[in-house]
């Protein structure tokens, strides 16, 4: 290749002049700008209030208006809040965008890389979501930790109990149900007669006491009954940090909607919500506060209930103008296939690897329709057929996000076809594409029946 056919980073548009590159560190951050700004225009800040205060001064005073920054772990929030407030474009951009510094890898070149890259427009800033989602989003996120935190002392209490050889968790479905949690406290309150315990069973129980007094035979230890207990109250505990968090996210939705006197207030949504509340979800009406936020109920789609919408509007928030279409939104969740393209070829038509929350939401949403006679649920099976099941819940995935954007971008309800109109609108397109096909071709289809009658005519 001939020096004229290659293209240096000096021909390339200035996009941003008043850029500036941040290399994020544990401890210190590495700032560049522009080198005709100052002798030393490169500097190191440490990752003190202080410090994070005077880096944003000094950018001022340079005359720096957009920061481009990698999202390395949790170090880059404080600086992204306090460059926000000082008035300065905050981008955080991707760390495989900026991966490939030319030369060796140090500190100062990696900032002096990311300010030369954001200066010529080549950087992406990833979403965030409005500041008033934020606390909700936290509080989300910091239910769903404890959420699986606690399923460790479940598992405590299983073992415990199986090397008692009480088979609590054969007879019952969750022992940490109403059943279960009845009988695990009379056996720490002392209680040793199964027939005594089994009479703890609730009603909604499938098993009879006869099997439940069967399954709790078993020969108990000092040593594993005290396991039990600690396992108990581990469990116990995060229960009651699972609550607290509820107490918080009910008073930040009520925050939120209160702030938005746009949105109808009524505590109830439209239809009655398809999809069962599972007694782990926060315990407040949620659906209803969801409703008054988004102006429209999501749980009337199948598969999306409310601690499934939750859990989306906390990553996303309830603007979808942000993302200007349907095709962006899905994209940026990891729903929509890959354009790996090359010589005219498809190399690859995967999605994209990705830990979106959102995306993780709707995919076990996606799960859950599998046996539903809705046409989601129709749509589920049929791509399960040709493709396979990952395939097909990343596919429904992907109908059900673009579902959600519709109701949030324009309003109004969801309202299911159901699996029979699916199958005759899935039947009509696939003989109106044998029909194309056939024209193309040359060639006419005509129906069995009037195959029939053309023939005894003739």
């Amino acid at each position: 290749m001939s020096d004229k056919s290659k293209v240096s980073s000096s021909e390339l548009a200035l996009i941003h002049p008043n850029a500036a590159g941040i290399d994020i560190g544990s401890t210190s951050h590495f700032i560049a700008i522009p080198a005709d700004r100052c002798d030393e225009s490169v500097q190191e800040f440490q990752c003190f209030t202080s410090d994070l205060h005077r880096a944003a001064q000094w950018l001022k005073d340079h005359g720096i208006t957009t920061v481009a920054m990698e999202s390395t772990g949790v170090y880059w929030l404080p600086l992204y809040e306090i460059l926000s407030a000082a008035g300065l474009d905050v981008k955080l951009v991707n760390a495989r965008q900026v991966k490939n510094v030319p030369g060796r890898k140090t500190d100062v070149l990696d900032c002096q890389w990311i300010q030369r890259l954001h200066s010529y427009g080549l950087l992406e800033g990833a979403f965030q979501p409005d500041q008033a989602i934020l606390p909700l989003r936290a509080y989300t996120r910091h239910r769903e930790n404890w959420t699986r935190y606690a399923g460790v002392p479940i598992q405590h209490m299983q073992k415990a109990l199986r090397l008692m050889n009480l088979n609590l968790d054969a007879v019952v479905t969750d022992i940490t149900g109403t059943t279960g949690t009845a009988i695990i406290q009379a056996i720490l309150k002392g209680e040793r007669d199964a027939q005594v315990l089994a009479g703890f069973r609730d009603g909604r129980c499938k098993k009879s006491e006869e099997d439940i007094a069967q399954a709790l035979d078993g020969h108990y230890r000092e040593e594993q009954v005290f396991a039990l207990q600690q396992a108990f109250d581990s469990y116990t505990f995060y229960r009651q940090q699972i609550a607290d968090c509820d107490q918080q996210m009910a008073a930040c939705l009520d925050q939120l909607n209160q702030a938005a006197p746009d949105k109808p207030h009524s505590s109830e949504g439209g239809k009655r919500s398809k999809t069962r509340r599972h007694r782990h979800e926060p315990d407040f009406n949620l659906r209803g506060e969801l409703y008054r936020l988004t102006g429209v109920d999501l749980t009337t789609i199948d598969g999306i209930g409310a601690y499934t919408a939750l859990k989306v509007i906390s990553e996303t928030g309830t603007d979808m103008t942000r993302w200007g279409n349907a095709k962006r939104f899905c994209s940026w969740l990891g729903l929509a296939p890959g354009s790996k393209i090359s010589g005219g070829k498809v190399i690859s038509a995967k999605t994209k690897p990705t830990a979106n929350r959102a995306a993780a939401a709707l995919r076990l949403a996606a799960q859950s329709v599998s046996r539903s006679r809705s046409a989601l649920g129709a749509y589920y099976r049929k791509k399960r057929y040709h493709l396979g099941a990952p395939k097909a819940i990343t596919a429904t995935a992907h109908k059900l996000a673009r579902i959600l954007y519709a109701l949030l971008s324009q309003g109004g309800t969801y309202e299911d076809l159901g699996e029979t109109a699916y199958e005759a609108k899935y039947q009509a397109r696939v003989k109106d594409n044998l029909m194309r096909k056939a024209r193309r071709l040359g060639y006419d289809l005509i129906p069995i029946g009037m195959g029939e009658n053309v023939n005894k005519v003739a």
